[in-house]
């Protein structure tokens, strides 16, 4: 598809309900090396409870879809993670405001924004080993496919391939929020839980637009 829509969003966020769902215990393992093991958790309850927000709505604008799926995850994630992950959407959702759909120009500004946000609640920067190592390249990505005029399948393939470097350089730095913190030099090497969910989000929404019904891995 060329682009998200309001009749496609809903659709969306059941895939990464799916997704996070599938994924809970490998994210709950690779959490648990430096961090709380709730991280599986926490995205399946948020996405699930996304998903089913925005099957209550009628003809909702993309605006509202969007910072309605953020509302739903912060009720039902209340966690550092959760918090970011709705801050995302949320921020995201003023940047699609009066957009009747979402092609490459609109989803780069929304992933800008997601960015943003995030770094601004999580008071974190990129390097930190955080989230933001692979936010920041999907948000850098989009800008530049949709400067060169890319469709939103290209763009988004783009990003993902951009996002997945990110997250294997991410390996070599050392965490300086949360739990993982405290172990400094022994996060070195280990793969960042919260880049992974960024991961998994860009893949995720790449397979959507290009028709792939396969699972993030």
């Amino acid at each position: 598809m060329d682009q998200l829509t309001a009749q496609t969003i809903p659709a969306l966020f059941n895939r990464f309900a799916a997704v996070f769902a599938e994924q809970k215990e490998a994210l709950i393992a690779l959490d648990g090396k430096v961090g709380d093991s709730d991280l599986g958790l926490t995205m399946a309850k948020g996405f699930a409870a996304a998903d089913a927000a925005l099957a209550g709505l009628d003809d909702a604008t993309i605006e509202t879809q969007l910072k309605t799926a953020g509302a739903a995850i912060a009720r039902a994630a209340p966690s550092t993670m959760g918090t970011l992950m709705a801050t995302g959407f949320m921020r995201g959702s003023a940047a699609a405001k009066d957009c009747d759909a979402l092609g490459t120009a609109e989803l780069a500004r929304f992933w800008t924004a997601f960015y943003e946000g995030c770094a601004q609640r999580g008071r974190a920067k990129v390097g930190d080993k955080t989230v933001l190592d692979v936010l920041h390249p999907i948000a850098e990505t989009m800008t530049q496919q949709a400067d060169a005029g890319a469709d939103l399948p290209t763009a988004l393939s783009a990003a993902h391939a951009r996002a997945v470097v990110a997250l294997e350089d991410s390996k070599d730095l050392i965490a300086q929020h949360g739990k993982a913190a405290a172990f400094q030099d022994k996060t070195r090497g280990i793969q960042d839980a919260g880049s992974t969910v960024a991961v998994i989000l860009i893949q995720t929404m790449a397979q959507f637009v290009a028709g792939d019904a396969t699972a993030a891995n």
